[in-house]
């Protein structure tokens, strides 16, 4: 990537935290290396980061409190999980705190590369387009900054990822957008987990604009998805 950009890694094992650091460096990230959630996030409170990648299970504080007091005061930098936690509950846990992304291990290096740049692509996007911080749809006023919708009386609030895949569809109104796109901006990957959880947030979307019955998101089979207004 054109500038450092820089990664705040807390791991508590402290040969796979060498290594990712070591692996990370060697790829111009610069990176703050955290061996507990209480140092990571004593350095988070310190520092600037564009993306942080916590595990899990940790000494003195969890990942998951960790991210939960990083979201407190930041509620747009990417987190990714890393974890030996397998279950499906786990899962649901890191995306409803608002992760980003979610990697088991034993972790391969260059997909978590890849994982990294696809984020922070689909960030620096978000970047780009937050010069436009309110959107009209059909009378429904979409608040992107303070995620939030309004229509009429009706005010409902918006999760980061919520009001970033709403923003995707804004930008694209009455456009397809594929499926794909989606996933690899927002996901970084496709696999049944990813897919699952995007329909999740598209029918979360829906509800939340059904008051005004003039918008749809409507399913493009084998392509994606398009925002309409009548």
């Amino acid at each position: 990537m054109n500038k450092r950009k820089k990664i705040l890694l807390a791991e508590d094992d402290h040969n796979l935290g060498y290594v990712l650091s070591e692996y990370l460096k060697m790829h111009s990230y610069e990176v703050s290396y955290a061996k507990d959630g209480t140092e990571a996030l004593k350095i988070f409170n310190n520092e600037s980061f564009n993306i942080c990648i916590l595990d899990i299970m940790m000494p003195k504080l969890d990942g998951f409190s960790v991210a939960k007091n990083i979201r407190i005061k930041n509620r747009e930098i990417p987190i990714i999980f890393l974890t030996a936690k397998h279950l499906k509950v786990d899962k649901l846990k890191a995306f409803k705190i608002g992760a980003d992304d979610y990697i088991n291990k034993p972790v391969d290096e260059e997909e978590l590369i890849a994982r990294i740049e696809a984020i922070l692509r689909r960030t620096e996007t978000i970047k780009v387009n937050k010069k436009q911080e309110i959107f009209n749809i059909g009378k429904t006023i979409f608040d992107f900054k303070n995620q939030k919708l309004v229509f009429n009386d009706d005010i409902k609030k918006l999760t980061t990822k919520e009001s970033e895949i709403l923003l995707e569809l804004c930008i694209n109104k009455g456009s397809v957008i594929s499926r794909q796109v989606i996933l690899n901006r927002y996901w970084g990957q496709n696999d049944y987990f990813s897919r699952k959880s995007m329909d999740v947030f598209i029918y979360k979307l829906r509800k939340h604009l059904s008051p005004n019955k003039a918008i749809s998101i409507r399913n493009i089979h084998g392509k994606g998805f398009i925002l309409e207004v009548d």
